[in-house]
């Protein structure tokens, strides 16, 4: 079954171009830019004064206390206002004041969308943080998902060959594998479904309704591409055939740069690892399996499984930072759901571009995805078999000559 498709309206060109870059900060939020001063900052006090008054913890330090809330610095948090000021603004929709009878500010906007995004906590509760009513956090959180989708999408893009270089150069010498990419790993979006759409299409192997989320991740655990909207019932590998990405690389679109000569001469081509869900492809490496594994074989794993998890740790931070994605979220509309998973990677992505940390508290284990049942694929490729052996043997020699 395909994933649902929804309603695209008129596109906009962004006007927004390029990143910021963002200097890593501890504490009190630094003085803003004159760019940035005579922003709205009466809501972010009036949110934390109602915070303490109902009893919770978060961190006494105001700079932290932001991160723990909305999951950036001050600073990055001003970026995202930037990038959607201008479509909170020219598309106001009726009903958006608090409880004074004043019109939402774009700053308090979205720090309703984020925060809802952040917690996963219910339309009532994040209201009630900002004194406004359910209607309103979901409207305003629907127009920055839709703001976010169109405008920010500069800050998920798969590389150019010049990055390309880097990362591989990166994995190469922190991992030892040569001409790798990146990562790829998936994740289930557990929900709930009314009865009249409980269909067997969207129960999942663990019995849960769930959405998948694809994501393929370079060095920095960015994602650089994702896949999501299908069914949680179909396997890895199925999810994996149903992607562009894979349709790009099977077509040599895709992971087609140069390739590299191992120390026996042979070609080791572009690569991303993965795990045992996954097909071992020429483009795709995963571990050897069974049991009586020789010396060459452990020491592929062991340097394959370090670069793999690369995936599993940015979906890991993924839903840890974004709750709505790790939380069951209640009845979603399907056709929306791809869109939220979307904005969430982004904002994920703004994160590491703006050289944000996230606070230790927010980060999930390494397991995304608890109560699920490993997969194996057995589908090899004879193309895909000889690579991973070219690679076991270039390991071999190399760490023998060192």
């Amino acid at each position: 079954m395909p994933p649902m498709k929804k309603s695209k309206k008129g596109k906009r060109k962004s006007k927004e171009s390029g990143k910021l870059k963002v200097a890593k900060s501890r504490g009190a939020p630094p003085p803003l830019p004159p760019e940035l001063r005579g922003l709205d900052t009466e809501w972010w006090y009036a949110f934390l004064h109602k915070h303490a008054e109902s009893g919770h913890g978060a961190p006494s330090d105001e700079g932290e206390a932001f991160r723990y809330f909305f999951r950036t610095s001050r600073r990055t948090f001003d970026y995202i206002c930037s990038i959607v000021r201008e479509d909170l603004i020219s598309r106001p929709p009726s009903g958006l004041i608090n409880i004074e009878g004043r019109l939402l500010s774009v700053e308090k906007q979205v720090a309703i969308a984020m925060r809802r995004l952040a917690s996963g906590d219910s339309q009532v509760s994040v209201g009630a943080a900002f004194g406004v009513g359910q209607s309103t956090v979901s409207q305003v959180t629907w127009r920055f998902i839709e703001s976010m989708e169109e405008r920010a999408r500069h800050h998920l893009v798969w590389p150019d060959q010049e990055r390309i270089e880097e990362v591989k150069a990166t994995l190469e010498a922190v991992y030892g594998l040569p001409n790798c990419c990146g990562a790829v790993d998936a994740t289930h979006i557990i929900m709930t479904l009314p009865a009249v759409e409980s269909s067997e299409d969207w129960c999942d192997p663990a019995k849960n309704y769930s959405m998948f989320l694809q994501g393929i991740v370079d060095d920095e655990m960015r994602f650089i591409d994702i896949v999501t909207g299908w069914p949680g019932s179909m396997t890895f590998s199925r999810l994996l055939k149903c992607s562009g990405f894979y349709k790009l690389c099977e077509a040599g679109k895709r992971l087609n740069g140069p390739v590299k000569v191992s120390a026996e001469n042979a070609e080791i081509r572009e690569f991303i690892a993965a795990d045992s869900c996954y097909p071992l492809l020429p483009w795709i490496m995963t571990p050897y399996e069974g049991k009586n594994l020789s010396g060459p074989m452990l020491n592929f794993n062991a340097r394959q499984n370090a670069a793999r998890m690369l995936g599993t740790k940015a979906l890991a931070r993924l839903k840890g930072s974004w709750r709505i994605l790790h939380k069951v979220m209640w009845r979603p509309d399907k056709n929306k759901l791809p869109s939220i998973i979307l904005v969430c990677c982004l904002l994920h992505n703004i994160l590491i571009d703006c050289k944000d940390e996230l606070l230790s508290s927010v980060q999930l284990p390494e397991n995304h995805d608890t109560g699920y049942c490993k997969e194996n694929c057995e589908q090899v490729d004879p193309n895909g078999k000889l690579m991973r052996e070219i690679i076991t043997a270039h390991l071999q020699s190399s760490e023998a000559s060192n």
